[in-house]
């Protein structure tokens, strides 16, 4: 007989997730942290969303851990994470694509001055701002694999001088892309707008700093949908204070939900989301999900599975 399927997470309920996996498999073993986990040596498998730490190695018979999302530093944060079982991330088109929206959304508001148009109109004053020309506001995506390349390849489809930056080399169509340390300088020196979708990994925490935002053309904007932890949040005060950063738009902190009082509320050029640039969808990530879990059960390899050396 199959094993429980265990939904870990206090964001949601987990229903849609039950009617997909009864779908695909019939009658099932459904179990949620909001509704009691049971005996948990008969869960085979855990999707988990910011687990409380500890709880998933008290789960004996586990074979395969699910991410709720696609990043994975929620789980590996967990000292006591169970050696041996596979964690796979979802691949979810749709999450994709909401975060390539996002960092749209934001980089044309920034770019077409709509802030400003927006304060005119608070003010009742008639005010064309300056034109600047498309080809003349660079972006730079920090993050090359999935949500970095989809969001870099769609603002090349809107005409905007596009590159990207990877740990290793990437190649992307109409994109000009750096790598390693060494292409970092010259990646951030040509960046007037940049998107940060790196990964969270014990390398990149704290790498939005005052050294990094020196390296940006004066009045450079930033968009982080990455995680909070990639931002020294102080360094970036103090970036928008000396106007070396001309604004920011946050979707994720370095502590959520972010504190009331916290600089970021009030600030007049941040824009504070709370973690919402890019959801996960049950319909678009359920098949890879669906695919795995027949795969653990009939002992076939898993698909996107991660390391947990290099954090994704």
């Amino acid at each position: 007989m199959a094993g429980a399927i265990a939904y870990i997470s206090r964001d949601t309920d987990g229903l849609h997730w039950k009617k997909i996996f009864e779908t695909a498999f019939g009658p099932i073993d459904f179990r949620t942290v909001k509704e009691g986990l049971g005996n948990t040596d008969d869960i085979e498998i855990a999707l988990a969303w910011k687990p409380a730490p500890g709880l998933l190695a008290t789960f004996k018979n586990l074979k395969m851990i699910v991410s709720l999302g696609m990043g994975v530093d929620h789980l590996l944060i967990d000292e006591k994470l169970p050696a041996g079982v596979p964690i796979t991330r979802i691949m979810d088109d749709g999450l994709i694509g909401q975060m390539s929206e996002y960092a749209i959304f934001f980089a044309l508001r920034h770019h077409r001055d709509i802030e400003k148009y927006a304060a005119s109109q608070r003010a009742g004053t008639w005010k064309p701002e300056k034109f600047v020309d498309t080809i003349d506001r660079r972006i730079g995506v920090m993050g090359l694999g999935t949500i970095g390349q989809d969001t870099a390849g769609k603002f090349v489809a809107l005409g905007v001088p596009t590159a990207g930056w990877s740990r290793t080399q990437k190649t992307l169509p109409g994109v000009e892309t750096f790598h390693g340390a060494d292409g970092l300088a010259r990646f951030l020196a040509r960046t007037d707008i940049l998107v940060n979708v790196l990964p969270l990994t014990r390398e990149t925490r704290g790498i939005l700093d005052a050294k990094l935002f020196a390296a940006l053309p004066k009045g450079a904007y930033v968009i982080n949908m990455g995680r909070g932890g990639h931002v020294v949040d102080d360094d970036l005060l103090a970036a928008l204070e000396s106007e070396q950063i001309s604004g920011a738009a946050l979707d994720v902190f370095n502590t959520e939900p972010l504190p009331a009082g916290h600089a970021y509320w009030a600030h007049p050029r941040v824009q504070v989301t709370p973690h919402v640039a890019g959801s996960t969808n049950p319909r678009t990530a359920s098949p890879g999900v669906v695919e795995n879990i027949k795969r653990v059960r009939s002992g076939q390899p898993l698909l996107n599975t991660v390391d947990a050396k290099s954090g994704y």
